[in-house]
Parts: structure tokens; C-alpha cells; sequence
């Protein structure tokens, strides 16, 4: 299995068999049941769709209700689909947990960042600004955003003040620390996107 389906409990930190001292993101990961199988001979490839938080059938629609009980599983909050590894074999009604990561040195870890609600551009570009004396009039402003000459119109991706956050991230080649499978529990190494409680998706590291 390419990966799981988790949530951002926190950061903590933690001591290696080394004794080395290192800040760690805790995520709850899975169990996830099988929802559904994706095969080359139906759907064109294959994959497993998996599912992760137990959710209210009478907050779902029913055609997804109706889903979930064709194999045989109660609503879930979040689906999403894993690629499969090579003659790997499972069906409808399966549980993936975290131990799937066992063995497994790197991770890559995607979710939503923080939504920082409308932002100017020192907050959200980090961009010096103008000079704060001598008159100056452009101190957190923008400054000129168009050319004078051609093609006298403000370009395409021109940083100006907008929506911060609330976007999708990936943090690449993140350590694996611990992977405590009794308690569902994966520790990685350094910072995930999201807030505490935001569910990510956790896969084997593409890179490396």
C-alpha cells in the first residue's frame, strides 16, 4: 500500500537509540478500511480506496451511504485512493494500519495549511517594503505593481495582497521516528501543513 490516511495530533519531542533529541509531529494513523478496489481490467489501474473517520449516515448523502454499505462498512468522513504495491492483494472490507510504514526510513506528508484569512504582502510574501523615512509614502504598502512602458498592464502572478494559507502543502522526505502500531500512532520527524486535528495523507516517500 502507497500510503494511509491520518490526522495531526501535535508536536512532541522524543530521544533516539542514539540518544540524539529530536522534535517530532505526532499523527494518528488509520486504521483505514478498504472501500473499495480499483482493478486494470474495470477501472484502467489499480488502486485501493480507503476510508477514515467514522461519520453519521444521516450527515451523508445517500448514494454514499449506500457505498460504504456495499462493502459492508460504516460511513467514513474522508476517502481517498493509495496506489498498490506490486502482487499486493486486498479486497473490500480489509483494515490498513499504521504498520505499513514498518521498515519504511522516509514520508511524504500532504495537507491544508492554516488559513490566515486576507493578508497583505509583508505578511504574505515577506517582501521588504518601502523606506520608513525620508519621506517615504510605500512603507507596508505594495509599491508599483505595472510597468510605465510596455506592455503597460500588471502581469500574471504579480505577489499583492490576498488570501494567505488555506492551501494544499507537502512536506517531502520527512524521518520516520517511531511507528507504535498499538496505538495507531506514527512520529515524524520535523513540522506537517495543517492545524492540530487537520487530517493528512501520508505516503512512502516518492524521492527517496
Amino acid at each position: 500500500m502507497e500510503g494511509i490516511i491520518g490526522r495531526k495530533i501535535g508536536m512532541t519531542q522524543v530521544y533516539t537509540e542514539a540518544g540524539r533529541r529530536v522534535t517530532v509531529t505526532v499523527i494518528e494513523a488509520g486504521p483505514c478500511p478498504v472501500v473499495q478496489v480499483k482493478t486494470p481490467e474495470n477501472d484502467g489501474y489499480s488502486a485501493a480506496q480507503l476510508g477514515f473517520d467514522e461519520q453519521k449516515p444521516s450527515r451523508m448523502p445517500k448514494a454514499e451511504v449506500k457505498h460504504f454499505e456495499k462493502a459492508g462498512l460504516k460511513p467514513c468522513k474522508v476517502t481517498k485512493e493509495f496506489a498498490l504495491d506490486a502482487n499486493e492483494a486486498v479486497k473490500a472490507g480489509d483494515v490498513i494500519t499504521v504498520n505499513i510504514f514498518e521498515g519504511v526510513k522516509y514520508v511524504d506528508v500532504s495537507g491544508i495549511t492554516k488559513g490566515r484569512g486576507f493578508a497583505g504582502v509583508f505578511r504574505r510574501y515577506g517582501i521588504g517594503g518601502g523606506p520608513m523615512t525620508h519621506g517615504g509614502h510605500s512603507k507596508r504598502r505594495i509599491g508599483s505593481i505595472g510597468a510605465r512602458d510596455l506592455p503597460g498592464w500588471v502581469e500574471k502572478g504579480k505577489r499583492m495582497p490576498g488570501h494567505k494559507g488555506d492551501v494544499n502543502r507537502k512536506a517531502r522526505n520527512l524521518s520516520v521516528v517511531q511507528v507504535r502500531g498499538e496505538d495507531n500512532l506514527l512520529l515524524v520527524e520535523g513540522s506537517i501543513p495543517g492545524a492540530k486535528g487537520g487530517v493528512v495523507f501520508i505516503r512512502k516517500a516518492l524521492k527517496k
